[in-house]
């Protein structure tokens, strides 16, 4: 039998909510993969959603910038280890250094080894001099940047003072498209839509087969569960998985700006207001502190203490 650690049981219970008893034989099953054992907590419906990793949150901010033609957009996430520091001016200044060094640098590079911006010394070297004068750990923890030919534009929206930011590509069928006052509230209300709901998939044709299929699998186990027979469950299954990407996909969700349209009928009716094709190209979202895991809490040890008669 798989060794289960309390520190697991621990992350599965905040990413499910379910028993602590349960959380642990979904553990022992899984022999100890976490991803697993919270695809057993949702195939045995002891639960009906469970959080995405990362859910647990850590200080600091979210930036982006963008180029002055707005064609190119960088975002990054850069933490520290109190909200008190993380409203420190020298952290803040750092900070907008990374994410303007991350505007220059070519993709998948290690960060920490570009030149600082304005300054002497690389990243790292600077991170390491800020984390000695401040008396707190820094990481420059991830980054990415889009880009876009053509007509249209790169798009960045920062929501909640640097928890939540968000790049956007979006092409226009034409350089008077990309300039339209119509394509310009479109381009940042999907910003904020992106930010507001987090889809985890542009459209349906780009969400991956083993995500789909993953999720028909937990459905499945789930009707299973509720005693659903054999030949009834593939047609609720299309359904479940219909409304599921309509929850994870950014085109199929309901617009928080016109709840009676999808960003995808806004997209479309847009398309025609302006005699020009829309398309949005692709999108990164970054939270501040996801997939950061903290020390159990005072409440969770409470609780594994009377578990163990304490």
């Amino acid at each position: 039998m798989a060794q289960v650690n309390m520190q697991l049981v621990k992350e599965l219970r905040d990413r499910t909510q379910a028993g602590l008893n349960d959380c642990k034989a979904a553990l022992v099953e899984a022999e100890g993969h976490l991803e697993k054992a919270v695809e057993v907590i949702l195939k045995k419906g002891l639960v009906k959603s469970a959080k995405r990793a990362g859910a647990v949150a850590s200080e600091g901010l979210v930036l982006t910038t963008l180029s002055a033609d707005g064609k190119l957009g960088a975002i990054a996430e850069v933490n520290i280890q109190t909200d008190f520091a993380a409203r420190n001016g020298e952290f803040i200044a750092f900070a907008n250094k990374v994410v303007e060094a991350a505007l220059k640098a070519k993709p998948g590079v290690d960060l920490g080894n570009e030149p600082f911006p304005g300054g002497t010394g690389s990243i790292e070297e600077n991170r390491a001099a800020l984390v000695g004068k401040l008396g707190e750990n820094i990481t420059v923890r991830r980054w990415d940047r889009l880009a876009i030919d053509g007509a249209g534009r790169v798009h960045s929206y920062v929501h909640m003072g640097g928890k939540v930011g968000v790049l956007l590509a979006v092409r226009a069928g034409s350089e008077a498209a990309a300039t339209a006052p119509a394509f310009e509230k479109f381009v940042d209300d999907s910003a904020m839509q992106i930010a507001a709901m987090a889809p985890q998939f542009l459209n349906v044709s780009e969400m991956p087969a083993d995500a789909r299929a993953q999720q028909a699998a937990i459905f499945d186990a789930q009707l299973i569960e509720e005693g659903k027979p054999d030949a009834a469950r593939p047609k609720i299954i299309e359904g479940k998985l219909a409304k599921w990407a309509k929850d994870v996909c950014l085109l199929e969700q309901q617009s928080v700006i016109d709840t009676e349209k999808s960003v995808e009928a806004l997209r479309s009716s847009l398309a025609k207001e302006l005699g020009a094709e829309v398309t949005l190209s692709r999108f990164v979202r970054f939270e501040r502190g996801e997939g950061i895991e903290k020390p159990a809490t005072p409440d969770f040890a409470s609780e594994v203490a009377k578990m163990a008669g304490g």
